[in-house]
Parts: C-alpha cells; sequence; structure tokens
C-alpha cells in the first residue's frame, strides 16, 4: 500500500507544471485605429487607445494597436510555458463587453500624433491609421488593420480596472512566434464590440502618467533542462 501511495505522488508531482522563471514586458509601441474614411486621424503619443465603437452616427469603430518586444527580454532557447496581457480599463463606460486580441500581420507605427480623446488627432509621420499602416504613404491591405480573424484571446471588460487575458494555445503561439521570428512582431490589434454603439473601452497606453497602468505583457517559461 506505502508503495501505490508513493507511487501516486510522485506522479501527481511530476504533473504539475513548473514554470522556473517569469518575465514581464512593457510596451513599446500602441496606436489607435480611428475609422475614418481618408486615414488621416491618429493617437500615436496619446495616454489611451480604444476598441469598440463610440456613440458617433458615423465612423465610429475604435481598434488599438499593441506591441511587445519579446526577443529583447528573452533568451533565444526560453521555451514558453504561459502569457498574459494586462490592460488598464479606464473609461465611463461600465456595461461588459468581450475585447479580443488578434495577431496583427502586418508592421505598423507609432507617431508624434497625442489627443485626449477617441476621436483622434491628424496624423504624424509614421501613424498607423485606418487606412495606413505608416502614415501617409504605406497602407494596410484591407481598411482597419491587417490581422488574423481568429481571436487569440478574449476577456469580458466591465467598470474601470486592471483586466488580465488568460494563458490560451494561441496566445503562447504568438509569442513563442515573436521570440523565434522577431521580424514578425506586430504585436496584437485590440477588438472590442463593434456593433454596439457606446461600446468603447479606454485603455491606458504606455505614455499615460501611471508606470503601473501600462500594457504589460507577462511570460512564463523555462530553460531546457529545467
Amino acid at each position: 500500500m506505502n508503495k501505490i501511495l508513493t507511487a501516486i505522488l510522485l506522479t501527481s508531482l511530476i504533473a504539475l507544471p513548473v514554470y522556473a522563471e517569469m518575465v514581464h514586458i512593457p510596451a513599446d509601441r500602441d496606436n489607435t485605429l480611428i475609422e475614418d474614411p481618408d486615414g488621416a486621424l491618429a493617437n500615436g503619443m496619446g495616454f489611451a487607445f480604444f476598441a469598440g465603437r463610440t456613440n458617433q452616427a458615423a465612423f465610429g469603430i475604435r481598434r488599438g494597436l499593441v506591441r511587445f518586444d519579446v526577443a529583447a527580454a528573452l533568451p533565444r532557447n526560453a521555451l514558453i510555458d504561459r502569457a498574459f496581457l494586462t490592460l488598464y480599463q479606464n473609461s465611463n463606460n461600465v456595461a461588459p463587453s468581450a475585447v479580443s486580441l488578434h495577431r496583427v500581420l502586418s508592421d505598423w507605427g507609432e507617431g508624434e500624433s497625442f489627443t485626449g480623446g477617441g476621436g483622434g488627432a491628424p496624423a504624424e509621420p509614421g501613424d498607423a491609421t485606418w487606412l495606413h499602416t505608416f502614415w501617409d504613404d504605406q497602407f494596410w491591405v484591407q481598411e482597419g488593420g491587417h490581422f488574423i480573424p481568429g481571436a487569440s484571446a478574449t476577456e469580458l471588460i466591465g467598470d474601470t480596472d486592471f483586466y488580465t487575458w488568460q494563458s490560451t494555445v494561441h496566445l503562447v503561439n504568438d509569442v513563442r512566434l515573436w521570440l523565434h521570428a522577431p521580424q514578425q512582431n506586430f504585436g496584437w490589434l485590440v477588438m472590442g464590440d463593434e456593433d454596439a454603439a457606446g461600446s468603447v473601452k479606454r485603455f491606458d497606453s504606455r505614455e499615460g502618467g501611471d508606470e503601473t497602468r501600462h500594457p504589460l505583457l507577462t511570460i512564463e517559461y523555462h530553460l531546457p533542462g529545467e
């Protein structure tokens, strides 16, 4: 009987995942894609980025963009176990709304445009806009961004608070790709409810005044042999 119990205990211990290392990576770029037929609006240096639909009668969709330099933060031989994205939602919109992450397939920029709200400011050179990857002469292959339609992770976002998109197979695979092929690291597009007016959520950007609220990617990993 003792041998059986010992074997069960050993099996249980072996089955438990062991995450030897953890790293927290701040965003190195973010922006808002502001629905605009001319692709002339952006918010590269704004204190927030937006996802969802505003109350505007037309051109109300907002999509966030955020990127993290994974390859600079991890050993090249790191074996990634789990990944989590944490954002701080600080709008007055308390109604719960699903917000999803989609891996972006084209490079994009963060220019000097600035506005305190979701209406956007005139795009500056290098800004990502609804039409442009880099304003004003490089374009998305489709309006509103070039990204994988399937979500890597989804989180229900409500009142003002921190929210964490939990680790999924797709989220981990995104991060693994960015580690081993950094030239394909274009971050995530943050997509909210684009059907309901007034659904837009506001997330603190990397330029926000409170560093504790900046976008943060947390990765748990181990090295070969651990």
